[in-house]
């Protein structure tokens, strides 16, 4: 890649990007279209849980078709809580932060042990037993899901109850994360991660063990879609099983190979023409997944890199 591509992809791109979301609210003050503004807020939720994925698969390699049990987990406690007249969101964000960090240590310790196809399915065993977990909870609506009568709440500010609000939450969030992941990438812990990518044996041959690497940045992974998993509970105002089924995880993956592999911010690209593509194409027609899967298939052939290196023309070196 020449100086002027990497300095359009890694600094230019994300700069626009993310310049763009911030003026998502005014626009919708401007038009008086509030959906827009709930809308790009789902997005935005979405895209913190695929720039956690992005890190780990991306950067590690780590092909994870259970990761939206991290998102479910992240919605149920603050809905749990809610459902126990808890609605202060710094004891509710805490506990869905922590709880899918364990469940990530838990599983992740058990999946990294194996490799290829193997750890896919195992993520997506674990994943279908959130899932099935998550429908088995009748006292918390089983099938049918949680309703939230409120969102939570932080203090006595309108953080959360304003629309407005809560979308530059979300937009902070997102952006913390992924400046918060881009500089563990380029950390001592990242090289080991993309070390091990290209070959275990050597990082082994230097005394390094790229498994408790691994574990640490699943884990990571797991804690940050827990958090979009609390912020869509309040988003929706509802939680349900489908958060943590495998088509979730699906589209997590979709969205993260759409936008560009290993960039994060290819992932947020992913997530806002994924559900883009999906708002307007579903708009025509109900079997709109029909359209899109070509669409992707050109993307990947013909764009190296996602949309991002359609963006740029594609990689040259």
């Amino acid at each position: 890649m020449t100086g002027t591509a990497f300095l359009f992809r890694n600094r230019i791109v994300p700069i626009l990007l993310f310049a763009l979301l911030a003026l998502v609210p005014a626009y919708a003050a401007f038009t008086d279209d509030r959906f827009i503004l709930l809308f790009v807020t789902r997005i935005l939720v979405l895209a913190i849980a695929a720039v956690s994925l992005d890190f780990i698969l991306g950067i590690g390699a780590m092909v994870s078709f259970g990761h939206a049990a991290y998102l479910g987990l992240g919605a149920y406690a603050v809905g749990i809580l809610a459902d126990s007249d808890i609605w202060a969101a710094w004891i509710s964000f805490p506990v869905a932060i922590l709880i899918s960090g364990l469940f990530a240590l838990v599983t992740g310790a058990i999946s990294l042990r194996t490799r290829g196809v193997y750890f896919i399915m195992i993520t997506l065993a674990f994943g279908q037993m959130a899932y099935f977990t998550a429908t088995s909870l009748s006292a918390y609506g089983g099938d049918d899901g949680l309703t939230l009568w409120s969102r939570s709440e932080f203090f006595d500010t309108g953080l959360f109850s304003d629309d407005t609000s809560f979308y530059y939450l979300v937009f902070g969030v997102l952006l913390a994360v992924t400046l918060l992941l881009k500089q563990i990438a380029g950390s001592r812990f990242g090289r080991v991660l993309k070390g091990a990518k290209q070959s275990e044996a050597r990082l082994h041959a230097i005394g390094i063990d790229p498994y408790r690497y691994r574990l640490a940045a699943y884990v990571i992974a797991g804690m940050i879609a827990g958090l979009a998993g609390a912020l869509m509970a309040n988003q929706s105002e509802f939680v349900s099983p489908a958060y943590m089924s495998w088509q979730r995880s699906g589209e997590i993956l979709v969205m993260v190979i759409l936008g560009g592999l290993g960039s994060l911010h290819g992932a947020i690209l992913g997530a806002v023409a994924y559900l883009s593509m999906e708002e307007v194409l579903s708009g025509y027609t109900e079997h709109w997944r029909l359209i899109f899967g070509p669409l992707l298939i050109l993307v990947v052939l013909y764009g190296k890199g996602g949309l991002l290196g359609l963006i740029k023309g594609g990689d040259k070196s």
